[in-house]
């Protein structure tokens, strides 16, 4: 009498695969699409017109690029003109050894991301700093921060800073950072 012996492999069902692959994708891709509409709705709160306003045009033509519909950016501008719910904030802080850090951020929740982002960098051996305390280091130019000069931290510094902008980064009211190393 023959035995028939049917090898089941778990885990390596090509389709659990991609579906895998394809949600950590989606993820990524709908915080990308998140933080710039979040950025359109709050360039519009002063001017929805973007030929009047070259901050509003400048976060469409950043969405474009990222592939958003346009209904969506429609709807975040229309979305902004209607209901003026999302505040622009700014933190300043210190990271590991001493590098000088501006956080800017879109949110319906000042205290909740704030609190949130000193969260964050107690967990990564930062802290936010006094206001005022941090901007001397900076300037801006078009809009943007840039570091007046360069701090030279080691290696394993560059690593902890590296891992410690990837965090916020993927904070979903935070939009940029800016370093000064």
């Amino acid at each position: 009498m023959m035995v028939k012996i049917r090898l089941l492999m778990s885990g390596h069902s090509k389709w659990a695969q991609i579906k895998r692959q394809k949600g950590v994708t989606d993820k990524k891709r709908g915080q990308l699409f998140s933080k710039l509409l979040k950025a359109i709705s709050i360039s519009a709160k002063t001017e929805p017109n973007p030929q009047f306003n070259p901050r509003l045009r400048s976060a469409i033509e950043t969405a474009k690029a990222a592939n958003i519909p346009n209904d969506n950016i429609q709807r975040a501008v229309s979305k902004a003109a209607e209901a003026k719910i999302l505040e622009e904030f700014m933190v300043e802080a210190y990271g590991p050894e001493g590098v000088a850090l501006i956080i800017e951020g879109v949110t319906d929740n000042t205290n909740r991301s704030i609190s949130e982002i000193k969260h964050i960098l107690s967990e990564n051996n930062a802290k936010i700093a006094d206001p005022g305390s941090v901007l001397w280091a900076f300037e801006r130019i078009d809009n943007e921060w840039q570091p007046k000069f360069l701090q030279e931290i080691s290696e394993d510094g560059q690593r902890k800073i590296t891992e410690l902008i990837d965090v916020l980064e993927n904070h979903e009211d935070v939009l940029r950072i800016t370093p000064n190393f």
